[in-house]
This record gives C-alpha cells, sequence and structure tokens, in this order.
C-alpha cells in the first residue's frame, strides 16, 4: 500500500496556491531555522509541505526551483563551514500505516530482504549540531546548516552539558546530536537575557538557537546536548572500535567516552527486533513525552545495522534508512485577548489568558495559565500577542511565549490590578505571586470549603451555601470555629432541619479524629498540598513539632527547598491562633502511627518499619482505581501507602519501586515499563496491603 501524501496536508489548489504556499514555507523555515522563531508551529509548517509535497507529486514539471521539500532545512541556512559529510533531514510519518509503508519500502531497496534489526530514539526538538574532537578535546562545533555547509559556534564550547571539553579517552571523532534547553536552563537563559535588557525568547527552541549564535553578551546560557549519530569510518574518526557497530551499539560507546546521550533518560535509544515493537516503542515515547524536562516532537527509527544502512542508502535530502514519527502537536501558536485576574483561597491573585480557540493535542483551548505578574513581565506579553501555546499530557495549558516577530505594533500592554480583584483592598507585591493584603480573609468562603473537603477533614453536608451563611452570620471566621458550632446555632441556618443538623455536627465532630495530614492540608498553607501534607506530618509527627521546626528543619522533608521552607515556617507563624483554636477544641493533632527514630535512624515504634508490606518502597498510583480500591481518592491511597510503611510518589523515577497501575495509567505506567519497575494492578495491591485498608 502506497502513503497518501494528501493526508494531515493543506489542500493546494492551483499553481498560484502552491507558489504562495512555497514562499509562505521558506519564510516560516528561514525564521525557524535561523532565528528560530517562526510565524508558523510545527503542525502548521508541517501541513504545509505535505501539501506543497502532494502537490509536487500531481505536478512534477512544475516544481519549484525554491521548494523546500527539495534541501536539508528547506535550503535557506548555510555557513561557511563544509560537512565532510553531509547532515541530512528526516522524512515525516504520521502514523503507523505510514510507518509500516515506509518500512517496506526500506525493505525494497534491501532487495527484498528483512531488515536486520531497528532502533528508536527520541525525536528531539532542538537545533542539529556536529562536534569535532581532535585526540580526545573538542576543537569546534557547527551547525546543520544547509546540511553541506554550516556555521561555526564553537564560541558556545563549555556551555553545552553533554559535550565535554575533553572525552574519557583520547579519540579524534565528529559526534552529531541535538542541542537544546531543559526547562530550568531556558528559565534561567530567559532570566538572563531580561537582565540584560534583551527581550524573551518565546519558546526553548527559539532560545537554544538564538543562544548558540549569541557571540558577544555579558551572561553565559546553559544548554544540553544529546547525541544521535557519529562519523564512524576511518577517515573521519580514530576510534577502531566504532566501525561496522549496530546504531544502537554506536550510542553506548559515545556515552563511554563521556558524551550526553539519551540512555539514562525514559527514552533511551533503544533496539527493536520487529516493526511491531518499533511502534511499541513510539507510542510508548510518546506517553512518556510529557513528564520529560525536554522538549521532543516524535520517533526516530532506523535500521540498526551498518550493512542495512548501506546497502539503503542515502537521497538528496533524507537517508533512505531513517525516518520521523511526528506526534500530534503539543504547541500552537495562539491569540492572547484578555487577561482575567482570580484570587484563590489563600488571596492570592493568579493571572489567566484568554485566548482564541486553539486545538493542541485534541483539546480546544481557550484559557491557559500565566503564573503571575513576574511571569508576565519575563515573557514580555502584551494583549494581542500571537502566543505559544503549551500542553502535554494532562498538564494545564500555559502561555510559553510571544512570538515577536509576528507583532503588528497594535498590541496594548496588560493592565495590572491596582487593588484586590475581589474585595478592593490593598495588594501585597513583596513577592512574584502578589495577594491580598487581607489574605485568607479574602477568600473566606473558598478556604473553608477547601478545608472540610474530601480529602482534607471530610465534613460531609458542609458546602459552598452552608458555608456563606456560616460566614455571613458571623458564627465563623474560619474553620476551626465550625467545632465549636453548637446546635442551635446550626438549627438557624436556611433549609436546616434536626435531621441535617445533626448530621452536620456528627461529620464535624467526627472530622476531629482526622490524621494529623488532614488537619495540616487543611490550614491551606502556600506551596502545600495534600500530597506534602501526608510528608511533612510523617516527617514530624506531630503539629507541636511542626510548629517548632524552622526552615532548616523543613527542608529535611522530600520536596521542600531552600525557597519553599521559609514560606511553610511564615505561614505557620501567621496561622498559629488558628491551630490553638483546634487544638483547643480538641482535634488530633498527631500522625497515626508515626514512630520517633532514634539518633542512630533505628525505629522504636512496637511494629518495626521492616515488617511491614511496603517497608522501604517509594509507590506510585496511577489510573483509575477498581476492586476494593474504587471509592479511595488519590490522597486516600497516598495514605493507605503510608500506614502500609511506603512512601507515596508522585512522579515515576529510577528510584521508584513500585507502581499501582489501574486503567487508563498512561505515560507513568509506560515510564515504569521502560525503567524495568514492578507494575501490579489495583486488586494485587489491595491483597497486598490487606491489613491496613481500613
Amino acid at each position: 500500500m502506497t502513503t497518501n501524501p494528501t493526508a494531515f496536508a493543506v489542500a493546494l489548489e492551483d499553481e498560484t496556491a502552491y507558489l504562495e504556499a512555497v514562499a509562505t514555507a521558506r519564510t516560516a523555515a528561514d525564521a525557524y531555522y535561523g532565528s528560530g522563531e517562526s510565524g508558523l508551529d510545527d503542525d502548521a509548517y508541517d501541513r504545509l509541505l505535505r501539501g506543497i509535497a502532494a502537490w509536487e507529486t500531481e505536478h512534477p514539471d512544475q516544481v519549484a526551483a525554491d521548494s523546500p521539500t527539495r534541501a536539508v532545512g528547506a535550503g535557506v541556512t548555510s555557513g561557511d563551514v563544509p560537512h565532510d559529510v553531509r547532515m541530512l533531514s528526516l522524512g515525516n510519518q504520521f502514523s503507523d500505516e505510514e510507518l509500516r509503508d515506509w518500512a517496506v519500502s526500506v525493505e525494497r531497496r534491501l532487495g527484498g530482504r528483512a531488515v536486520n534489526g531497528w532502533v528508536v530514539e527520541p525525536k528531539l526538538d532542538g537545533v542539529a549540531l556536529a562536534a569535532r574532537y581532535e585526540h580526545g578535546k573538542l576543537a569546534r562545533l557547527v551547525t546543520r546548516g544547509d546540511g553541506s555547509t554550516g556555521e561555526d559556534v564553537s564560541h558556545a564550547i563549555g556551555t553545552i552539558v553533554g559535550l565535554p571539553a575533553e572525552l574519557n579517552e583520547p579519540v579524534t571523532i565528529e559526534v552529531r546530536g541535538e542541542t537544546l534547553m531543559t526547562e530550568r536552563q531556558f528559565n534561567a537563559a530567559n532570566e538572563a537575557r531580561v537582565a540584560d535588557g534583551g527581550s524573551p525568547f518565546a519558546n526553548r527552541r527559539n532560545a537554544s538557537s538564538g543562544s548558540l549564535r549569541a557571540q558577544s553578551r555579558t551572561y553565559t546560557v546553559e544548554q544540553t546536548f544529546f547525541a544521535y549519530a557519529a562519523l564512524t569510518d576511518p577517515e573521519h574518526t580514530s576510534d577502531a572500535t566504532l566501525q561496522d557497530l549496530p546504531h544502537s551499539e554506536v550510542i553506548a560507546r559515545l556515552a563511554v567516552l563521556g558524551l550526553g546521550t539519551t540512555l539514562d533518560t525514559p527514552v533511551a535509544t533503544l533496539a527493536c527486533a520487529t516493526l511491531d515493537d518499533v511502534l511499541a516503542r513510539v507510542h510508548e515515547i510518546g506517553a512518556l513525552r510529557a513528564g520529560l524536562d525536554f522538549e521532543l516532537d516524535g520517533a526516530v527509527i532506523k535500521a540498526d545495522s551498518a550493512a542495512d544502512q548501506r546497502d539503503a542508502g542515502t537521497g538528496s535530502r533524507t537517508p533512505h534508512w531513517a525516518t520521523a514519527y511526528k506526534f500530534p502537536a503539543d504547541k500552537k501558536i495562539s491569540r492572547l485577548r484578555d487577561v482575567q485576574w482570580a484570587v484563590g483561597r489563600t488571596g492570592v491573585i493568579a493571572p489567566r489568558a484568554v485566548l482564541e480557540p486553539v486545538e493542541v493535542g485534541g483539546v480546544t483551548i481557550t484559557s491557559a495559565t500565566l503564573h503571575n505578574v513576574a511571569d508576565i513581565m519575563r515573557r514580555d506579553l502584551r494583549l494581542g500577542d500571537a502566543v505559544y501555546v503549551f500542553r502535554a499530557g494532562e498538564v494545564i495549558p500555559r502561555v510559553e511565549g510571544a512570538v515577536a516577530s509576528m507583532r503588528t505594533g497594535d498590541e496594548q500592554p496588560i493592565a495590572f490590578p491596582e487593588v484586590c480583584p475581589r474585595c478592593g483592598s490593598g495588594i501585597d507585591k513583596s513577592q512574584e505571586r502578589w495577594r491580598c493584603e487581607r489574605g485568607r480573609a479574602c477568600g473566606q468562603v473558598e478556604s473553608i470549603a477547601y478545608a472540610v473537603a474530601r480529602d482534607c477533614l471530610d465534613m460531609d453536608g458542609l458546602g459552598e451555601k452552608v458555608i456563606v451563611q456560616l460566614v455571613e452570620r458571623g458564627l465563623v471566621d474560619d474553620f476551626a470555629d465550625l467545632f465549636t458550632l453548637t446546635r442551635d446555632q446550626v438549627l438557624t441556618l436556611d433549609r436546616m432541619g434536626d435531621k441535617s443538623a445533626d448530621n452536620l455536627l456528627a461529620a464535624i465532630a467526627n472530622a476531629k479524629t482526622q490524621p494529623l495530614n488532614r488537619v495540616f492540608c487543611a490550614l491551606g498553607i502556600l506551596g502545600t498540598g495534600r500530597s506534602m501534607s501526608l510528608r511533612i506530618a510523617s516527617h514530624f509527627g506531630s503539629m507541636e513539632a511542626i510548629q517548632a521546626a524552622d526552615a532548616a528543619a523543613f527542608e529535611t522533608v522530600d520536596g521542600i527547598g531552600p525557597e519553599k521552607a521559609p514560606v511553610i515556617v511564615e505561614e505557620l507563624a501567621a496561622l498559629a491562633d488558628v491551630v490553638a483554636k483546634l487544638a483547643n477544641a480538641g482535634v488530633n493533632m498527631d500522625q497515626p502511627g508515626w514512630t520517633v527514630p532514634t539518633p542512630e535512624g533505628i525505629e522504636t515504634d512496637v511494629q518495626e518499619t521492616s515488617a511491614l508490606p511496603l517497608a522501604g518502597m517509594a509507590v506510585v498510583v496511577t489510573g483509575s482505581m477498581s476492586g476494593p480500591l474504587e471509592a479511595l481518592s488519590r490522597n486516600e491511597m497516598n495514605e493507605l501507602i503510608t500506614r502500609a510503611g511506603g512512601k507515596a510518589s508522585s512522579s515515576v523515577s529510577a528510584k521508584t519501586s513500585l507502581v499501582v497501575a489501574g486503567d487508563k495509567a498512561g505515560s507513568k505506567l509506560a515510564k515504569a515499563t521502560s525503567l524495568g519497575i514492578e507494575t501490579i494492578t489495583p486488586e494485587q495491591f489491595a491483597e497486598r496491603v490487606a491489613d491496613f485498608l481500613n
């Protein structure tokens, strides 16, 4: 079966439309491969290129001389440094069917014989780079350019993680790979750029491309390099061990030399025996995509054998033995129409972007987070801007940056609130996250509603309408006052009969017995939530110990760093009166089952921790629970894990011991599988912790 070239393509009706499309694509490619900032997002550019290719297939005698389908990097950039061996592009496949068709074409080029194994690796979204080492020392860095010549960017030597100044062995070799920025590196680059008086980068690839080319600046920008190839023939390397190695083993050898590779990531280069194995790995990489700290837009599939690569050959712009499987775009360009300001339960004032509707990852996005005022200023966002909207997996959509090249001059500055949007009080602007000067008093109803929710104090029957009445009638100032309500006071509320009043009072009384982690969570302290509250309660054991802890003590809790710890201490001090009222009302202030460690770190509890079924295990829960666990919330699952001696975690890593995977487990299950971590069903987990379910 032949691949349909018009799938996912822009339809071009005539030669005029075709030539306009060529011009648009070349302009976008010039920006993309040059400045790194294009007026078309990746999805729109891919569709346009496929439309151009489809038209050229139907009209081979009318192909434009400057068509972007005819050259590496669309033929728009070059340089003055020749590549000893051309750096090529990759063709794109957009479905399993297209990939299978491509695999058949490879076998056809091999004379009909089967490919001797495949290899799959991530298609990284960065800037292609060639690094030349002479006798183990990094001598030159060159961009891909037009494939034949590139730009010398050797001034960036020493700023790229994964490209050491000296290899572990004194070999001469040219390594090729992708230079990109992690989220941390991107944020640091923008902070440095803005502090130096420049405008922020719109996205990570823009930042990587621009930073590589910048030669004179007062600050340093760090990037990351992942190798995906090397020149392995004797003419270009002194490393005889590389010759005729399968691609998967070449990458392993580069890692031994000290170069950056994906081998220590969840999306590591992986050899696959069959095409079914290839497709499974491709979809696994797609599922893992959202949890990575670097960006990728697809997977690369290659014939693993060096002999197969030679026999399949190379075209004018792409190798016949390698291709890319493109994933649905997780980043699109939209228009910032407005900014709305919301006030949270702690008084934090949060901006929200109102966008022109745009489909990202199969979901229509009309709004996205802007984090805070400082973030808006760092990104130099303006009303009317074309902006990159990013969404990966189930992550909340966010505005990543403005496409400055698309500005018309009509954009307007974003107006920041002068007073609290909810109550009109002053604003505390001392931190990046602005806050109403009244703090929790501004979000009184929301704060109480949060405290009594299921995963906090679980006061069934205390809905928002009842809370509003209690606040408006002056019966409560905060959630601690709920524990001193009398039956007569409750009966004064609208539509509150004897039975409803008794049920509500019973729920309030039952809340007094909740574990410390839920009581702490109900306080709504900035920088903490359900999972962090469980960690804090399990670490300190009592509210008294928590209140006595200083910032240094909080930093010993997993997940709390030097920025968050002082905020927690300050918040606890501000909430001291609320905590005192809770204690006076008889609310539990201890964590059940907590054990006091001796100086040697040995537990002194009667029940030895080592005897617990999850002792010493880091456990991640993902997907929908079923069987005996079906009714448990995620917070209740985390509490169950802690009671059984384990440590609940929200992310999968090499340190994870066990993953409980329910229906629609998604990327966490895929990552666990790739790391070889034990995974079990909810039913199997229920059996393992049966003694702790109640």
